[in-house]
């Protein structure tokens, strides 16, 4: 991977719908070389997709939980499967430390997050325990991983 190509990923964070000849100004490439490094870069895994940034209020889910998840051993393949169907589990991360797992939910309200924790989330397969905690302020999100990765 060299500059144009994080130059080309830098722009398609900041705006996946911009065209290629866009891109390519940006970047200081012609159109079609343009075009062609994106196909590589989806075509390798580097690009695993394209879709639309949803704010969460504008659909009424105001409240982001985070949940830490302790999991009796031998269970984490049926946690992590049922994990993956949970529509309200937005994003699941397996941690280092006390607890097995980290998931983010979005729920409406802390009614919501009350039934979906006490119905759904401590019946999910091997859970032994949980912990929650209620975000107040999202202070940045969708941070650029061609920021991070020229940081590293």
């Amino acid at each position: 991977m060299d500059s144009f190509d994080l130059g080309i990923l830098a722009c398609l964070e900041e705006d996946g719908r911009q065209s290629f000849a866009a891109i390519a100004d940006q970047v200081s490439l012609s159109k079609t070389p343009c075009w062609t490094r994106v196909q590589i870069l989806e075509a390798s895994g580097v690009i695993k997709g394209y879709r639309a940034v949803i704010d969460p209020h504008a659909l009424g889910l105001r409240l982001i939980a985070f949940v830490q998840v302790k999991i009796e051993f031998g269970r984490h393949a049926e946690f992590e499967q049922a994990v993956r169907d949970h529509p309200a589990i937005i994003e699941c991360f397996t941690i280092a430390g006390e607890e097995d797992y980290l998931l983010q939910v979005l729920t409406g309200d802390v009614e919501h997050l009350d039934r979906l924790l006490r119905e759904d989330l401590c019946r999910l397969p091997g859970v032994q325990r949980f912990s929650t905690t209620i975000c107040l302020k999202r202070i940045k999100d969708n941070g650029q991983i061609t920021r991070a990765a020229a940081g590293r």
